[in-house]
């Protein structure tokens, strides 16, 4: 049995953590004028007339207002001069004004008015009746739809995910500083899972232990919860069937939470028991993969080297090639941040130059059909110096949390 693996209950596991939230501020008023101000720089310099923010992390990156998207319109009207105008359901003004951090008018409209008769009111009470108009990239269809009918013919709609983009990909100093501590609530968590498993234990056992201990550490709960036994953990993202853990089963968790509004994400595998020599095998050559992404990252290069040093790892020990199973068959990283997959992406097709704040996951998992997967995934964010790993990627297959060397 590896080193942390097995040994306590789960009240034992529980018990070992304590609240790890502490003061850490939310991102403040001022950090909000500076994206503003930044972004609407990018438009003028574009020939940008406004930007249409909907629901959910632009808006929420932009404005510090917090709301979920539905079927129906929230969000807010940026023009390339002037301030912010939100856009809200008239039944929902006190909730918006509860929350918005940054001031400024509402427009709103009635459950049988047009929504976006609303917004294309919005815009032309900030002056903007024509012109190129970026259109928020997660906008559903039938929003981009009904605006498209709402617009006056003078005023052309596109995709505002460059923009957005430019804006979200290099990460602040007080960013990364949330990150690093939903990491290190999430690194808590997995070690305790580790300490808390058995023989025969379900993964939806194992799944709601998780979201315990990330309540217990001060998050809200998991983000998301993976838990993968045996020939399931083959599978990247699960199977829709309960496992129970067995001797010798390859085990793979990944979990993540928030910390105001950034996550975390961070996946380990190990044996519970005793590993076979196939596992041994590729558990190493994982972590020599993880180690070249990490290793090629430096500033100025495209994302897709570090997927290429990566995956050059993986075929010349005969995986691949390519994403040729057995191998690797997704892309090496994601960005992270508000969103746990945002730009710019660890992959051959992203020609992105690294730069200062951008964050990765690097996580060159290796599948072996019908038999098992290993992903080791932690993230790192690239400095001026080069890339710093947000958590120590995992020890070994022996003692995968480092706790011989802790003590």
């Amino acid at each position: 049995m590896g080193l942390g693996v097995g040994g306590r209950s789960a009240e034992e596991a529980l018990n070992s953590l304590s609240p790890m939230l502490g003061e850490i501020a939310d991102i403040q008023p001022a950090e909000y004028q500076a994206r503003q101000a930044k972004v609407q720089a990018l438009m003028r310099q574009q020939g940008v007339a406004a930007l249409v923010l909907h629901a959910g992390a632009n808006l929420r990156y932009f404005s510090g207002l917090v709301w979920h998207a539905s079927e129906r319109f929230v969000g807010a009207v940026l023009p390339a001069e002037g301030p912010l105008r939100y856009v809200a359901p008239w039944f929902e003004l006190g909730t918006v004004g509860e929350l918005m951090q940054l001031p400024g008018p509402i427009h709103s409209w009635h459950e049988h008015e047009n929504a976006y008769d609303c917004v294309r009111q919005a815009l032309a009470a900030a002056g903007v009746s024509e012109g190129q108009v970026a259109l928020d990239e997660t906008l559903p269809y039938f929003m981009v739809d009904g605006l498209q009918r709402a617009a006056p013919a003078s005023m052309r709609l596109y995709s505002a995910a460059e923009l957005t983009a430019a804006c979200r990909m290099q990460k602040s100093a007080h960013e990364i500083a949330l990150m690093q501590r939903a990491f290190d609530m999430t690194l808590a968590v997995q070690r305790a899972t580790a300490s808390m498993l058995h023989e025969g234990i379900s993964s939806t056992e194992v799944a709601a232990f998780i979201d315990t201990a990330h309540r217990r550490v001060g998050a809200k709960g998991s983000s998301f919860v993976i838990v993968l036994f045996g020939v399931a953990s083959s599978f990247p993202h699960g199977v829709k069937h309960a496992q129970h853990l067995r001797q010798g089963d390859v085990v793979l968790i990944d979990t993540g939470c928030h910390v105001h509004g950034y996550t975390s994400d961070l996946t380990r595998s190990y044996v519970f028991g005793t590993p076979s020599a196939r596992v041994r095998e590729i558990w190493a050559l994982e972590k020599q993969a993880q180690a070249a992404a990490f290793e090629a990252a430096r500033l100025g290069l495209p994302c897709s080297e570090v997927d290429a040093a990566a995956r050059a790892c993986l075929e010349a020990a005969g995986l691949g090639p390519g994403y040729a199973l057995p191998g690797l068959p997704h892309r090496t990283g994601h960005g992270i941040g508000l969103s746990i997959h945002e730009r710019p992406y660890l992959v051959g097709s992203d020609h992105t130059p690294l730069a200062p704040g951008m964050c990765f996951s690097n996580e060159p998992m290796i599948v072996l059909p019908g038999e098992f997967g290993i992903r080791l995934e932690d993230h790192f964010y690239m400095s001026e110096q080069g890339p710093h790993w947000f958590t120590p990627p995992s020890h070994s297959l022996d003692d995968p949390f480092g706790l011989a060397t802790i003590a």
